[in-house]
């Protein structure tokens, strides 16, 4: 029990790096995300309808994403029982070459690395080659509160929708912190993303020995 509030904890932390992130790459980008490929999807319907060349950003970070997935997936099944810790540390590389990127001014790949990163970090908590945790996405998270929600109103476990609750919460802390935190240092606070995922890595590392 002990060992699921920790990683239950573990997932909220890294949702709410991932809502840091998507804040500070939204506010970079100009309205573009680099974890919710939801929006970058309808972006991507809406841009196709006035000009082709517009849509480049909205798919290019979408594929990114996807190759995150991919990435991160072959790094998990490779490091088997490491697969939390050397994914996480893959995550991490990813953030640091995103954060170089940005500081040298090649926004575009800063911007794909970033969105690389937030879809290896979904493979964090991967069972048998499927997400535990959906770590970017909170449509998901919501539609299993609501679907907790009914189940404790007809007799089930009362505290079941807190666990996909606190992801909601984690992201939208997340969100706010990266928010005030562009305004103060604009993308350069994506290196205090990179310092949390450091810290978050080795804390799995330490877990797992």
């Amino acid at each position: 029990m002990l060992e699921d509030r920790r990683t239950r904890l573990m997932a909220a932390t890294l949702s709410g790096v991932a809502g840091f992130v998507d804040a500070v790459g939204w506010l970079t980008s100009g309205g573009l995300f680099v974890s919710f490929m939801s929006g970058n999807t309808t972006q991507l319907g809406i841009r196709l309808s006035e000009r082709l060349d517009s849509a480049a950003m909205a798919a290019g970070l979408i594929g990114a994403f996807v190759a995150g997935v991919v990435c991160g997936s072959l790094v998990g099944r490779a490091a088997a029982a490491r697969q939390q810790v050397m994914v996480m540390w893959q995550v991490t590389g990813m953030m640091t070459v995103a954060a170089l990127c940005q500081q040298i001014g090649a926004l575009v790949p800063a911007l794909l690395m970033l969105a690389a990163a937030m879809g290896a970090l979904n493979t964090v908590f991967a069972e048998d080659g499927e997400v535990k945790f959906g770590l970017t996405y909170m449509t998901g998270a919501l539609v299993r509160v609501g679907k907790k929600l009914a189940s404790a109103i007809k007799g089930g476990d009362p505290m079941g929708w807190v666990s996909s609750a606190s992801l909601f919460a984690g992201m939208l802390m997340g969100a706010v912190l990266g928010a005030l935190s562009y305004g103060v240092a604009g993308p350069q606070a994506l290196w205090l993303a990179v310092a949390a995922l450091f810290a978050l890595a080795l804390l799995l590392g330490r877990r797992a020995r």
